[in-house]
């Protein structure tokens, strides 16, 4: 379904405002130049709104809006685990993380590792975000996103996803994070807005002459499987939400990894004027994490209630889940859809930009300033960002069809990948963090046994639960990195985090805003356990 001259209309002025803003805001005072801290961290003086809204911004993609949707109208309730668990992780992330972080002055998660286990431990990882933040975070946030741009303009998937790399690109390469966090502020009010339309209409359809709220509760009357957050083992979806697991296993891997331990979305509260600003801001985030799950999930609930009904095409949909969200926005009005399309765009190329600049600091931080142009000009640093990021948008863009075309939920896949390294990598950051005896053959040790055990496990036991064999892998990994730290040298004087002399209070208000949080999330668990 084409969209009306109205939509066209706001679809423009989004696109204006978001340029004018990112123009505006790269703007550095007269006399000075941008150099690297600038460009990739935004000359660390970003507040905590700006830092709580642009991690949700990068967050919530394709991936999470067209994923989590289809698995919606798949699983139901449950897969909002991936976003309320991570409010709690959000919350520890800035209570014990962030003062190492900040307290060490990095640009990057590499460069921890660089000071915490020398130069070969950084190398590597730094190499292998790349690799992953380009073939699969990158690739997959274009892939559903030409995916839902195709189901509601009618538009091939390669020309939407061109289409949505040539924006990102272009109002975000010249400002670098400063630009991407600023005008998330726009994008994320517009991606909340848009998500609650479609919500209201899909519960409108459902509810009829008795309005959107008789409609949620006809959901969970007529579809209650789809409220258990828990997973029953003889459910169809158990192997990707593994009841009880789901709770205490390796979803929680999952979640530090990508909040805690991630370039991508850790590089907002690296960029923080102060250490209680980022902390704020990541309450923040956890705030907004507990709206996700209402705006995107339960319109994809709402969507199996009409095709059982007979409003929508079951046969598509079962076929092709993650074209849900997309189908459901040929459902809103005009001049209404071009809100909902704007928010649909606002959380791809926001996500896009941001996964641009993270792979651009690694790359010009970690690998070419290090190994391959040394003592160069801080101009020719940021040029090298920019021209990083603008290759890795045209590799993705060229590996986005191959590579997701044929599989039958992205999101979930995503997941899969991610799991075989994040043990090793949420094992290796906790170590460096808490164990000060932990040295670098123990950090190469847990790390190449990572990959090892997860593809062995996969290919031996390919029935467990992808987020049970996670967990029993970081278990192992923290047993093998303690083992082979002990059995060698210990790591230089230097080396070690001593949390005697960091700073992990916070403030009042962060403290009240994390308990409500918890007792939140507590009670809806309870209520729909």
């Amino acid at each position: 379904m084409a969209l009306e001259t109205i939509d066209l209309v706001i679809v423009g002025l989004y696109a204006v405002a978001l340029f004018a803003i990112a123009i505006l805001v790269s703007r550095e005072p007269a006399g000075h130049k941008k150099d690297t801290e600038d460009y990739f961290l935004a000359g660390k003086a970003l507040p905590w709104w700006a830092i709580g809204a642009s991690l949700i911004a990068a967050n919530i993609s394709a991936e999470q809006i067209i994923g989590q949707s289809g698995q919606g109208f798949v699983v139901g309730l449950a897969i909002a685990a991936y976003e309320w668990q991570a409010a709690i992780v959000l919350l520890i992330v800035a209570k014990f993380f962030l003062p190492i972080f900040l307290e060490r002055k990095i640009f990057t998660m590499p460069q921890f590792l660089e000071t915490r286990f020398g130069p070969e431990v950084k190398s590597i990882m730094a190499v292998f975000w790349i690799i992953l933040y380009t073939a699969v975070n990158l690739t997959s946030i274009l892939w559903l996103g030409g995916l839902a741009i195709s189901a509601v303009t009618g538009w091939a998937v390669l020309p939407a996803m061109i289409g949505l790399g040539a924006f990102a690109v272009l109002y975000s390469l010249y400002g670098g994070l400063k630009a991407v966090a600023l005008t998330d502020i726009i994008q994320v009010v517009i991606l909340i807005f848009g998500g609650f339309a479609i919500l209201w209409i899909s519960l409108g359809l459902v509810g009829g002459d008795a309005g959107p709220m008789a409609g949620l509760g006809t959901l969970m009357s007529e579809i209650p499987d789809h409220f258990n957050m828990i997973l029953q083992p003889d459910h169809p979806n158990y192997g990707d939400l593994p009841g009880i697991w789901t709770l205490l296993g390796g979803l929680w891997v999952l979640h530090f990894s990508y909040w805690g331990f991630n370039q991508y979305i850790i590089q907002r509260a690296l960029g923080a004027e102060s250490l209680p600003e980022a902390q704020k801001g990541l309450a923040f985030a956890a705030f907004l994490k507990l709206l996700i799950p209402v705006i995107v999930v339960i319109p994809g609930i709402a969507a199996l209630w009409l095709a059982q009904n007979g409003q929508l095409d079951m046969d598509t949909l079962s076929a092709k889940p993650d074209s849900t969200y997309g189908i459901l926005m040929t459902l809103v009005p005009g001049g209404l859809r071009g809100i909902v399309f704007a928010a649909l765009i606002a959380a791809i190329v926001s996500s896009l930009a941001s996964m641009m600049n993270s792979i651009s600091t690694i790359f010009t931080m970690d690998i070419y300033r290090d190994y391959i142009a040394k003592d160069k000009t801080e101009d020719h640093y940021v040029m090298t960002g920019r021209i990083t990021a603008l290759v890795a948008m045209i590799i993705a863009l060229i590996l986005a069809q191959p590579f997701l075309g044929g599989m039958e939920s992205a999101f979930q896949t995503i997941q899969e990948y991610t799991g075989f390294i994040a043990p090793g990598v949420v094992a290796v950051f906790l170590l460096g963090f808490f164990w000060a005896r932990t040295n670098t053959a123990g950090a190469f040790a847990l790390l190449i046994s990572s990959v090892v055990l997860s593809v062995a496990a996969k290919l031996m036991l390919p029935e467990l639960p992808f987020v049970l064999r996670i967990w029993i892998v970081f278990l192992v990994c923290l047993v093998i990195g303690v083992i082979v730290s002990l059995m060698t040298p210990k790591p230089k004087p230097e080396q070690p985090v001593y949390l005697g002399g960091i700073q992990f209070d916070t403030r009042v208000g962060f403290n009240i805003a994390s308990v409500l949080i918890v007792l939140i999330l507590a009670a809806i668990y309870v209520a729909f356990w």
